[in-house]
């Protein structure tokens, strides 16, 4: 598990981007224009230790969503976002500002499908057969545009903002 001594002075800049891009999502915006994304994809990305990455990942999003409001499909909201973390974890080596958009549009699309899938599952909108998934689905679209563009912006901010920090801090 996390040992609070044992985070050291390079986590607390992660930790602290990773807060202020789900508390972000405070600020008035377009529908699905947020970072939420952003932070599954770069709590991956920072962190050498995967229970920090959830962690933070975890506590920056129910601190939000305790002012939002809690919601019905939050299990499948945190569950992707938790699968998009531990994804980008695993090639954080990959990720640079070349492939960061096609990165981005991927943690777009798994969260699309899975929460969208939630949605569905707990919804009363659509029938609980498959033509109302894909309906579901069909529907999400126009909401899934602002989830990738915001996204790309979000995520592309936070990995400039890093580089600049570990370039001043440590360099």
């Amino acid at each position: 598990m996390i040992n609070l001594h044992v985070i050291n002075k390079k986590e607390f800049f992660p930790i602290i981007l990773i807060l202020i891009l789900a508390l972000s999502r405070l600020i008035p915006h377009p529908p699905n224009f947020t970072p939420v994304v952003s932070v599954a994809i770069m709590s991956g990305y920072l962190f050498k230790n995967i229970y920090l990455s959830f962690a933070t990942l975890l506590v920056s999003m129910i601190l939000a969503d305790a002012f939002i409001g809690f919601y019905e499909n939050m299990l499948f909201v945190y569950l992707s976002l938790l699968l998009i973390a531990y994804f980008f974890y695993k090639i954080a080596e990959k990720i640079n500002l070349k492939n960061l958009f096609f990165f981005s549009i991927l943690g777009s699309v798994i969260f699309y499908l899975i929460s969208n899938f939630g949605f569905w599952y707990f919804g009363n909108l659509y029938e609980k057969n498959f033509n109302g998934l894909m309906e579901c689905y069909f529907l999400a679209i126009p909401f899934f545009k602002n989830t990738v563009l915001s996204t790309v912006v979000f995520t592309y901010a936070a990995l400039i903002a890093d580089h600049f920090y570990k370039k001043k801090m440590f360099n």
